[in-house]
């Protein structure tokens, strides 16, 4: 039997970052992540490999490894975050980071501080990575112009919210095998929705199909020029995807009465277990959160055999912690 320390010491063995066989000798030299309609289909498994291989640290009981030893990250959130914002300070502390929390209110912005100067003081603190949610739709990449520090998009405006594209991608390839030749409806508010963006990039560049669905007003014409189909009507499509990712009604974005009210769009576009009982009996079905219960999905739906969001959550932790491990490697390369 071993002794707590030999276990202890078994437990803090290195991290295998390697890819695939179909990744071998390639070389990550991006420093920053600004949206997954950047990267190529290469660069999408990378992080997806990546990924995979810091996942099991979440298994030991010494939850860390030393990745990051020595380096700043600095979360720079201007919205309000629970999931992603704990998951990037997590994912940070978990790979040895040390790591600076930064909020909007109270903090020189309300003072006047434009968003560059905010940035650029902080970054002269000695900050490695800076990981930013913006309300305005292309603060990331604004920063990325100015700064020398590495910058993630934690969610921007309405454009895109990388990782939680990479997380969704990255539970569908565990849950089913592959990403080609999947089919994944995507459903509800996509006209407000950074998620969908990210999800549609992403997807269709490792070979998926997307299908768009949801009422003419929330599910705008334009999302055929990035590959995606639409279809307006949740029974149609229901019996002939491999995924459904239910989106989140954007309350607070929506400024106007897009849909005749919240009975009638659960009616005609919420997931229960009645209108389930329509799809593939092993259909995957996912939220980005957090969950409108008995709007987007009832809970039978949302805790039943079928949900991956739980999986969801737990992946996010190992994409954040792929991306910010690669960026820094790509900030030296």
């Amino acid at each position: 039997m071993s002794t707590p320390r030999a276990s202890a010491k078994n437990q803090q063995r290195p991290v295998n970052i390697t890819g695939t066989t179909a990744l071998e000798g390639f070389v990550w030299t991006r420093r920053h992540l600004l949206g997954l309609d950047d990267l190529s289909s290469q660069e999408i498994l990378a992080i997806l490999d990546t990924a995979e291989s810091f996942r099991e640290v979440s298994t030991r009981s010494i939850k860390k490894v030393p990745a990051l030893r020595g380096k700043v990250v600095a979360n720079l959130f201007f919205e309000d975050s629970t999931r992603t914002r704990m998951s990037f300070t997590l994912a940070a502390s978990r790979l040895s980071a040390d790591v600076l929390e930064f909020s909007a209110k109270g903090s020189s912005v309300a003072k006047g501080e434009t968003l560059r100067d905010t940035a650029r003081n902080i970054e002269a603190m000695g900050v490695d990575t800076m990981v930013i949610r913006h309300s305005q739709s292309g603060a990331p990449h604004l920063l990325a112009q100015c700064l020398k520090t590495s910058v993630v998009n934690a969610g921007d405006g309405q454009h895109e919210h990388p990782t939680q594209g990479l997380l969704d991608i990255f539970t569908i390839r565990q849950r089913l095998g592959s990403i080609a030749g999947k089919r994944v409806a995507i459903v509800g508010d996509i006209a407000h929705s950074r998620v969908a963006r990210s999800n549609i990039f992403g997807l269709r560049k490792l070979g998926a199909e997307v299908v768009c669905v949801g009422p003419p007003t929330l599910v705008p014409g334009a999302m055929r020029t990035l590959g995606a189909e639409i279809c307006h009507s949740l029974d149609e499509v229901l019996p002939h995807v491999d995924v459904i990712n239910m989106l989140r009604i954007q309350f607070e974005r929506i400024g106007s009465n897009l849909f005749p009210s919240v009975r009638e769009y659960a009616r005609l576009y919420g997931l229960n277990a009645e209108r389930l009982a329509k799809a593939r009996p092993d259909v995957l079905v996912m939220h980005p959160g957090p969950i409108n219960r008995g709007l987007e999905l009832t809970s039978d739906v949302a805790d039943g055999k079928n949900s991956a969001i739980l999986q969801q959550v737990a992946n996010g932790l190992a994409i954040r912690m792929a991306v910010l491990f690669l960026v820094n490697q790509g900030s030296q390369a």
